[in-house]
């Protein structure tokens, strides 16, 4: 039984997460960059620009994740398979 969380699957949420987290870390670079030098882009442009990445990093987040998450079990699988034959230590 999966749990949701206002009527969102968890892969979906997942993903607009990573999505806010990616459009707020493009707005804390250009923050940073303003301060450090002189304003790159104007408020409404950077804003445009942060909901873009946003978009574009929970696309990506939504359509991979599981992807990774099936390749990351499959890898830690084989290495428990390989390790586990004789029980001998290699140090």
């Amino acid at each position: 039984m999966q749990v949701t969380v206002a009527g969102l699957s968890p892969r979906l949420l997942s993903a607009l997460l990573w999505g806010f987290g990616g459009a707020l870390a493009f707005l804390v670079l250009v923050q940073g960059y303003t301060l450090a030098v002189d304003p790159l882009v104007s408020i409404t442009q950077g804003l445009l620009v942060a909901v873009l990445v946003g978009v574009a990093t929970a696309g990506s987040a939504y359509v991979l994740e599981h992807r990774i998450a099936v390749w990351s079990a499959r890898r830690a699988a084989g290495e428990t398979e390989s390790h586990g034959g004789d029980g001998k230590s290699k140090s």
